[in-house]
């Protein structure tokens, strides 16, 4: 494992992107990963980032990288 590790329990993958709460805004920003470790955000792998939810009537902002494909399916909603 050469980057940081992924920010779930259990898992031993490397972290590919972050994932911020705006609790106030209801909404979960999921972007590339950071350059440095925040205490306030998670860093997760592929596989969790793919299988992110978040409570009902909350919203998701996916950031993608300038080299990264555009999914329309994982635009916001």
């Amino acid at each position: 494992m050469d980057g940081r590790p992924c920010s779930k329990v259990a898992c031993a993958n490397d972290a590919v992107s972050t994932l911020t709460y705006v609790y106030a805004d209801s909404m979960a920003v999921l972007g590339p990963l950071s350059r440095a470790a925040e205490p306030h955000s998670y860093d997760l792998c592929t596989k969790h980032s793919d299988r992110l939810s978040v409570p009902q009537g909350w919203q998701v902002i996916r950031h993608m990288s300038l080299g990264g494909a555009v999914d329309p399916q994982q635009r916001a909603r």
